[in-house]
C-alpha cells in the first residue's frame, strides 16, 4: 500500500517514515507541501494520505478539501496531523471530509490504530 506523507518539515517527515516502517508500510511517497503533494497524487496511485496540518503555502485543511473536490481523488483515505487540539480544527477538517486526526505528538502504535480505523482492519 502506497503511503504519502506530506510536511513541510523534512524531520517530520523523517519521523513519521520511520513510524510507518516500524508498522509495516515501506511503500512511501513524500511531500513538502501541498502543492507538490497534489502534483503527486494526480501522478500516482496513492492509498492513504497523512499530512500536517499548518504548512505553506497551502496547509494541510486546503490540501484535503482539494482532494475531496478531485473526482479522481475524493476517495482517498486522509489522515490529519497536528499540533493543535482545537476544537474547531477537529469540526473543520471533519466537514471537510477527514478520515482520522492525530494529534502530535504520537507513537507507532496511536498511527497504527488510526491506520487501522481508517482502512476498516
Amino acid at each position: 500500500m502506497k503511503v504519502l506523507v506530506v510536511d513541510d518539515y523534512a524531520t517530520m517527515r523523517r519521523i513519521i517514515r520511520n513510524l510507518l516502517r516500524q508498522i509495516g508500510y515501506d511503500d512511501i511517497e513524500e511531500a513538502g507541501d501541498g502543492v507538490s503533494a497534489l502534483q503527486k497524487l494526480r501522478e500516482n496511485r496513492v492509498e492513504l494520505i497523512i499530512a500536517d496540518w499548518n504548512m505553506e503555502p497551502m496547509t494541510g485543511l486546503q490540501l484535503l478539501k482539494e482532494v475531496r473536490a478531485d473526482r479522481k481523488l475524493s476517495a482517498t483515505p486522509f489522515i490529519m496531523v497536528t499540533a493543535e487540539s482545537k476544537t474547531e480544527n477537529v469540526i473543520a477538517a471533519k466537514e471537510a471530509g477527514v478520515n482520522n486526526y492525530i494529534v502530535k505528538p504520537f507513537n507507532a502504535e496511536t498511527l497504527k490504530q488510526k491506520i487501522q480505523a481508517v482502512l476498516g482492519y
